[in-house]
């Protein structure tokens, strides 16, 4: 078992070699390290929900809140 920071860590350069969201990045990364999708969840640091939570937002899967431009 890796800890949350060591899973957040392999999710994110996971995204980034496959070039798709952090949402289907935690997904693909459960499959192919044979881990259910709910452990994986219970593994994500907070960097990584709010990364997520931006994602949904902007996919209006979640309503809009107010963030600062960057």
């Amino acid at each position: 078992m890796t800890s949350k920071e060591a899973f957040s860590i392999a999710v994110e350069r996971f995204a980034k070699e496959k070039r798709c969201s952090y949402m289907d990045a935690v997904i693909l990364y459960a499959e192919e390290n044979n881990m259910e999708v709910e452990s994986a969840a219970r593994k994500i640091s907070q960097s990584l929900k709010e990364k997520i939570e931006v994602e949904a937002q902007d996919l209006n899967f979640l309503p809009k809140s107010a963030r600062l431009p960057i």
